[in-house]
């Protein structure tokens, strides 16, 4: 199979490396997600944050404080990203860290009000984007795609036993 081989192309993808040939899906997939971050990234810049960021503050909004280290084992992300985000998030005023009564060793991390006045513009662009990302299906097929993408996710969960659930916090909704 050649790079210019018709089923060796993404739809509206252009041709894929001779590399992804032998998964059409997962580099449509793959091209997807990075145009999908890129439209939310402008998004949030209006708001002031970086993609991903808006993810982290969704899950303190479910999950109310919560360990650092349970935030990163949810966020599924390296211990150095999530700090270095923390940081970035601290000095905006967003987020706050303070020693866990219950163990001293470990951080507890909160939404500030300033925070949790963000969640309408992370919501509003989340809906922004849903509709632009959505534009021209029919209801029958954004719930066949939503579908779809479930099954696909729930085969990638298994493939690198994510969980992504809140573990403990008065608000959690797991």
């Amino acid at each position: 199979m050649s790079g210019t081989d018709p089923v060796c192309t993404a739809p509206s993808a252009g041709p894929q490396p001779s590399g992804a040939c032998a998964g059409t899906v997962s580099h449509t997939l793959a091209w997807v997600a990075r145009l999908h971050r890129i439209a939310m990234g402008r998004r949030l810049r209006d708001l002031g944050l970086y993609p991903g960021q808006e993810l982290m503050m969704m899950r303190l909004w479910d999950c109310g404080a919560v360990r650092q280290s349970e935030l990163i084992h949810s966020l599924g992300l390296d211990p150095s990203t999530v700090t270095k985000m923390l940081q970035r998030m601290e000095q905006c005023g967003y987020v706050r860290r303070s020693p866990d009564p219950a163990d001293r060793r470990a951080v507890l991390v909160e939404a500030t009000e300033q925070g949790l006045a963000l969640r309408a513009g992370v919501e509003g662009a989340w809906a922004d984007l849903e509709e632009s990302t959505l534009a021209g299906l029919a209801p029958a097929e954004r719930t066949e795609l939503a579908r779809l993408l479930g099954l696909v996710g729930e085969n990638l969960t298994k493939e690198t036993d994510e969980e992504g659930g809140c573990t403990s916090g008065a608000g959690a909704v797991c």
